[in-house]
């Protein structure tokens, strides 16, 4: 499982014209790709990593808060993450110009561990996450704050 945060100031997740998720205010933008061999461990290890992730500003300007500090402070609609389905991340580019991704789960898999991830990080988080749909054609808007980009990958844990 490999995820990119991006730290923001503001974001949305626009589906067919409509706004299905958004923030104002301090959160995360969250892609999530999903492997085959991906489960329900690798959903657990992310949501403890992205709820203690330290990358917002304490009182001295230094990144030591997590999103689990500062909430309240910047109230958002849906809980200031929004998580998104990235199939595209599992892309091998090694051989040709054309991206395969057959390192990416079937729906089977990706379906019910995104389903999770989403939960379980609301869980952690004491409220809802946005999220865009899963499949689903999604314009992704946000505020990149710093910039602040970190990857996680669930096969690197060490």
């Amino acid at each position: 499982m490999r995820i990119v945060i991006q730290r923001a100031k503001g974001a949305n997740v626009v589906i067919d014209g409509q706004v299905h998720a958004e923030f104002q205010g301090l959160g995360f933008v969250v892609l999530l790709g999903i492997e085959g061999t991906d489960t329900i461990e690798d959903v657990d290890w992310l949501v403890r990593k992205v709820a203690a992730l330290r990358v917002f500003d304490d009182e001295n300007g230094v990144m030591n808060r997590s999103i689990l500090d500062i909430a309240g402070e910047h109230e958002g609609a849906d809980g200031n993450i929004i998580v998104v389905s990235q199939f595209t991340l599992f892309a091998s580019y090694k051989k040709g110009n054309r991206p395969s991704w057959l390192r990416a789960a079937t729906h089977d898999i990706s379906v019910p561990l995104y389903e999770a991830f989403v939960q379980r990080l609301s869980d952690a988080i004491g409220r809802p996450v946005g999220h865009g749909e899963f499949g689903a054609d999604m314009k992704v808007s946000l505020t990149n704050d710093g910039p602040v980009t970190i990857i996680m990958d669930t096969k690197n844990k060490e």
